[in-house]
């Protein structure tokens, strides 16, 4: 593990975090390839043009498999919105 914690590096194989627009990189490119798909790690990872490896899309899809799990479980409660509109 490297000792910087810079949420931005070049280095696909670095413990970066996610920004937003990486993960609605990701989120769009599940939507496309669909989960069941095979080798979805490595296209998505392909899709967002390299700037996270393999290893880390894995890392990413199970940490939003288990908080989509908890959410419907109930450990984590279903976040408030604000909202506009006519049903507020």
């Amino acid at each position: 593990m490297s000792s910087g914690s810079s949420s931005w590096s070049n280095s696909p194989s670095s413990n970066s975090e996610w920004s937003k627009k990486g993960n609605k990189m990701f989120e769009e490119a599940l939507a496309y390839y669909g989960v069941g798909a095979p080798n979805l790690c490595e296209k998505v990872a392909s899709a967002m043009g390299g700037t996270k490896s393999t290893e880390e899309m894995r890392r990413h899809f199970q940490f939003l498999v288990d908080d989509v799990n908890s959410i419907e479980h109930g450990r984590i409660p279903f976040p408030k919105y604000k909202t506009q509109g006519f049903w507020t």
